[in-house]
């Protein structure tokens, strides 16, 4: 949350939707400055790797961290962008939500991701989505520019 909330205010990052599972991030983005989408992502993925590589390397209470950081480790090995680990894949898959009927079927998408997964009953229950913020919830972790 605070590499996206970084990349708003300071790489022109437009967030209009996201949900964070996981094993995997769903965004709707757009950009509103001299960067590209690319630099954007790129940035928001090295910040995020750092961090919570650091963060499991670091923790003395996680049960899984060597286990973690040698998976980690065994992936980078086979990336040459990588010095040591390889956290994100090096793909994304960008769709363009070019009709507003693209833009309301990942939206419900997105959304109902964690509903799919058995995580809560209602998408505006997960925390770490912008259902709250499309529901019109006071609670939010994060502000968004809604479409739709």
């Amino acid at each position: 949350m605070d590499s996206l909330k970084y990349c708003q205010k300071r790489k022109g990052l437009d967030l209009c939707a996201f949900c964070i599972m996981t094993s995997h991030v769903h965004l709707i983005i757009g950009r509103n400055g001299d960067q590209s989408i690319q630099d954007i992502i790129r940035d928001l993925k090295k910040f995020t790797s750092v961090t919570l590589l650091k963060a499991i390397a670091e923790h003395p209470r996680e049960s899984g961290r060597d286990w973690l950081m040698y998976l980690f480790e065994r992936e980078g090995k086979h990336n040459s962008n990588n010095r040591k680990y390889q956290f994100w894949q090096q793909h994304s898959h960008p769709l363009e939500l070019n009709t507003n009927t693209k833009v309301a079927n990942y939206l419900n998408y997105i959304h109902n991701n964690p509903v799919k997964a058995g995580f809560v009953y209602s998408p505006e229950d997960y925390v770490y989505s912008s259902a709250s913020n499309y529901a019109g919830l006071p609670e939010k972790l994060i502000d968004v520019i809604f479409i739709g």
